[in-house]
């Protein structure tokens, strides 16, 4: 197994990327998005949840939550909205859209990406020019991943997450990522869809290896404790090894600190204490293989630790809210074996 305990989470919550597009508008003019869970059954049915980021490919733009400041964004920037808040992009601060979600849930065009034009008016399939000079590329997208039964990624992100100048040109591979992106928009190559749908996750990736690498040294949260010498330690233990009967003292000597003050240090960042989320992680694991897979219960009960099937179906529905049968009826996928750990 890998120690990169980031993929590990990433494939754990099913990390995808989705409907991809790209804005051209002239100013005024005004993109407004609904709440994610509005539109998440138009985009990525199935999904828990649901974000969408914007990069500015050309000219400068603002962006922000729906009634609250916005903040400005030049060429080269990204921002997030990682937990799927009503938000605005729009030429100038204050302006609004007509709120209109059938854009949406639109029949999609043959062949994703596709560009459309924005103006004050709201989306449409045609351009609109507002009647100003000032011209911008925006190019959108959006990101899918489980939020239950375990996704501690998503409660350490903010609501807004600005990264200036991460796409500019010339700092790293992001910037011939947006070239390609708008490139392929309007070229509509096989396989085009799914290159970019590809290349929005190794965005993502690339904004939370950002994201992480600002964090002030008191941070808390997931992604400040991966960062921790000892928490980051111990996580990439209990991920690889869900399995391993782990004890609070047996985490504690893998990363030479006494039992008390590992408990504090893993709760300070991750907000709980280690045993709780290596019965949540567990969890999460199983949810996977129960959705994935033909295994028996009592086959993912022992490959996420426990030895019977009542101990694993008792935690499992304190956990979920429903017992292992109901969650594999509910979410079932297409069946595959799943993978044993090695310890």
């Amino acid at each position: 197994m890998s120690a990169d305990t980031l993929s590990d989470l990433l494939r754990a919550v099913r990390l995808r990327g989705a409907l991809f597009f790209y804005v051209e508008g002239t100013d005024p003019w005004v993109a407004e998005t609904p709440r994610s869970q509005e539109i998440l059954p138009a985009i990525l049915p199935g999904v828990d949840h649901m974000l969408e980021f914007h990069v500015v490919a050309r000219g400068s733009c603002w962006a922000g939550l729906a009634g609250e400041p916005p903040v400005a964004l030049d060429e080269g920037d990204v921002v997030m909205f990682p937990q799927g808040d009503h938000h605005v992009v729009s030429s100038a601060p204050g302006l609004r859209g007509n709120g209109d979600r059938s854009f949406f849930f639109a029949p999609k065009p043959p062949q994703l990406p596709f560009s459309i034009s924005l103006s004050q008016e709201g989306a449409a399939t045609a351009r609109l020019d507002g009647g100003g000079e000032r011209t911008a590329t925006v190019v959108c997208g959006f990101l899918g991943f489980d939020a239950r039964p375990f996704n501690p990624l998503l409660a350490s992100m903010p609501r807004v997450l600005r990264l200036p100048g991460l796409a500019r040109e010339g700092r790293s591979w992001i910037g011939g990522f947006i070239r390609s992106a708008v490139e392929e928009s309007n070229r509509k190559q096989p396989g085009g869809e799914a290159v970019l749908e590809r290349m929005s996750e190794m965005l993502f990736v690339e904004a939370l290896r950002t994201y992480a690498a600002t964090l002030p040294p008191d941070a808390g949260g997931w992604l400040a404790g991966m960062r921790d010498s000892a928490v980051g330690h111990a996580l990439s233990l209990i991920h690889q090894q869900p399995a391993e009967p782990w004890t609070l003292e047996r985490l504690a000597e893998a990363v030479a600190l006494s039992r008390s003050a590992f408990h504090e240090r893993f709760v300070h960042f991750l907000g709980q204490p280690p045993m709780q989320y290596l019965t949540r992680w567990r969890m999460q694991v199983a949810a996977g293989w129960l959705r994935d897979s033909d295994a028996k219960v009592i086959e993912i009960a022992l490959q996420v630790g426990y030895e019977n099937e009542t101990a694993f179906s008792r935690a499992f529905r304190r956990a979920v809210g429903e017992s292992p049968a109901a969650w594999r009826r509910a979410r079932r996928r297409r069946p595959t074996p799943p993978r044993s750990r090695r310890t």
